[in-house]
């Protein structure tokens, strides 16, 4: 798999994210409702950019879900104090080894190691 479709799917993840954060923010304050828009639609696009470079749709999903999870968990505790309690961090680690599992069970054999 091309670097270049990580690097996308990374993009898509990022936007996503970010468009969730302003999505809490918006509640508050409607300005915030731009940059909803724009993230989300961003990682649409994204997402489509990688698809369009081979990878499959099962493992592109599963790492975008996965990864927004974890990133928009961990953010919202750190900018808006919501709670992260040591079930919530299990919870967290779980997805992680399961984006892991995916990821490795998507590879065909002598992918990556260099034959």
């Amino acid at each position: 798999m091309r670097r270049s479709a990580w690097g996308l799917l990374a993009g898509a993840v990022l936007s996503e994210v970010t468009a969730t954060l302003s999505l809490r923010a918006a509640t508050t304050e409607p300005l915030w409702y731009g940059p909803v828009v724009a993230g989300y639609l961003a990682a649409f696009v994204l997402l489509a950019a990688v698809l369009r470079r081979g990878m499959a749709i099962g493992v592109v999903y599963g790492l975008w879900a996965a990864a927004g999870v974890v990133l928009t968990a961990l953010a919202g505790a750190a900018l808006f104090a919501e709670p992260l309690t040591p079930l919530m961090a299990a919870g967290i680690a779980l997805v992680v080894a399961g984006v892991l599992l995916v990821e490795l069970g998507s590879r065909h054999p002598g992918e990556g190691t260099g034959r």
